[in-house]
């Protein structure tokens, strides 16, 4: 079962950026869809962004024009940046593959990483 390790997470003003890396601990070629979810404190995990193997994109409407996803196949990791950041979008951020057309994670979660948006 393929696994993932997230980084880049930290505490970061309103307003700020921030970019995410998930490496996965085998190759991502095969694996049509791919993305982030957060879990804030006391709320159920939420797919944000997703990202095809051609490149295609979509992402939740609270970070539409924010966020912007993007994979590197030859690097097996799959990259967050967040621009604008809020103090909702606080929470642990993750990163999974995804069967389609059920939105199932097939792969194993990773620790996550945290990320706080705070002045």
């Amino acid at each position: 079962q393929v696994q993932f390790v997230e980084s880049g997470g930290g505490l970061v003003q309103p307003g700020g950026s921030l970019r995410l890396s998930c490496a996965a601990s085998r190759s991502i070629f095969s694996i049509y869809y791919m993305g982030w979810y957060r879990q804030a404190p006391g709320k159920q995990r939420e797919l944000v962004a997703g990202i095809t193997s051609g490149g295609g994109t979509n992402y939740a409407d609270s970070v539409k024009g924010r966020f912007t996803i993007s994979r590197d196949n030859a690097k097996n990791t799959v990259y967050l940046r967040m621009n604008s950041l809020k103090p909702e979008d606080t929470a642990v951020y993750y990163c999974n593959a995804i069967s389609m057309p059920d939105y199932n994670a097939f792969g194993s979660w990773g620790q996550g990483t945290q990320v706080v948006v705070s002045s």
